[in-house]
């Protein structure tokens, strides 16, 4: 890809992202897409906007921050031009949310390593525990405009 193209696709990748909050996820394991769900049902102030890890956009976001193309074992939360991964992006998830899910940033006193050696665990083994899709989740039309799939 051109220099010029990089630029371009930058600037629309920005344009895309910018004052949202952004779950990326592996849009082909159901424990993931269960996730999703979760979050949409409980996300009652309408804070996030969602993005398959293998989307356009996914790709430029990991692309953006030099992440593996290829690597979705791990959540992304994108905010304020920030990323954040593995148990911190789950953390930030669950303040986001309605209800008393905002007391699980609690957990963030729990040293990192130990957080994320939880989601390692949980994220080596998802495939084989809970199965995957063929193929990326599509939206209904109503939360449609909550999915940014291309750039």
């Amino acid at each position: 890809m051109s220099i010029q193209n990089q630029e371009k696709e930058q600037t629309r990748f920005q344009e895309v992202a910018s004052n949202k909050t952004i779950i990326l996820f592996d849009g082909v394991c159901n424990l993931c897409n269960s996730a999703i769900n979760f979050v949409i049902d409980k996300d009652k102030q309408d804070n996030f906007y969602f993005a398959s890890l293998q989307s356009e956009f996914g790709q430029a976001l990991l692309t953006h921050f030099d992440r593996n193309t290829n690597d979705f074992d791990s959540m992304i939360v994108y905010e304020n031009g920030k990323i954040k991964t593995k148990s911190t992006a789950a953390l930030r998830i669950a303040a986001g949310l309605s209800g008393g899910w905002k007391y699980f940033r609690v957990f963030n006193i729990i040293p990192i390593f130990l957080r994320n050696g939880v989601y390692n665990l949980i994220a080596k083994n998802r495939y084989k525990w809970f199965g995957q899709k063929n193929e990326c989740r599509i939206p209904t039309p109503k939360l449609k405009a909550k999915f940014i799939e291309e750039l």
